[in-house]
C-alpha cells in the first residue's frame, strides 16, 4: 500500500504530551485520511484514524488501519511527518 503524506502538525504540552495530526492519501482510495497521534513522552504512540473530509467505506478504513498496524515503516513515516511539522513551526 502506497501512502502520500500531505499536511501535518504537532503540538506539545508539558503536562498533556504530544498531539499531532497528519493528512494522507492511499493509492487507489478516493477519500483522504487523517491520523491523530498521541504520545505522553514522544516515544510510544497511540492513534485514531478517520476520514479527513467526507465519510467513505468502512472496509477501506479497516484496510488502512490493518496496514498501519503491520507496517512500522509507514506508521513511523506519519509520526515523522508530525515531528517535522513541529520542528518547522
Amino acid at each position: 500500500m502506497k501512502i502520500d503524506i500531505g499536511a501535518a502538525g504537532l503540538r506539545h504540552d508539558p503536562e498533556e504530551g504530544y498531539v499531532g495530526n497528519v493528512r494522507f492519501r492511499v493509492e487507489g482510495h478516493p477519500q483522504e485520511y487523517e491520523i491523530t497521534l498521541f504520545s505522553k513522552k514522544g516515544k510510544e504512540w497511540e492513534y485514531g484514524l478517520h476520514f479527513a473530509a467526507e465519510s467513505g467505506s468502512e472496509e477501506r478504513i479497516d484496510e488502512v488501519e490493518a496496514f498501519l498496524e503491520e507496517d512500522d515503516v509507514a506508521f513511523d513515516a506519519l509520526i515523522q511527518a508530525a515531528l517535522d511539522a513541529e520542528n518547522k513551526g
